[in-house]
């Protein structure tokens, strides 16, 4: 899934979240597509999600 706030702008900051794989969530940068890729486990990702929402992050 592809942020919609990136607005398809060629140089908007972007993340992509892949969720099609059991218990693993994956992160990248969108404009970097063969650069890192950040893991997380479904309990890990929650708790990044929440800090996030929260504004903790």
């Amino acid at each position: 899934m592809k942020s919609s706030h990136s607005g398809g702008e060629p140089h908007a900051e972007c993340v992509e979240v892949a969720t099609n794989v059991p218990a693993v969530v994956a992160v990248r940068d969108s404009k970097y597509p063969c650069g890192s890729t950040l893991v997380f486990g479904d309990r890990e990702w929650l708790a990044f999600r929440s800090a996030v929402v929260d504004g903790m992050i």
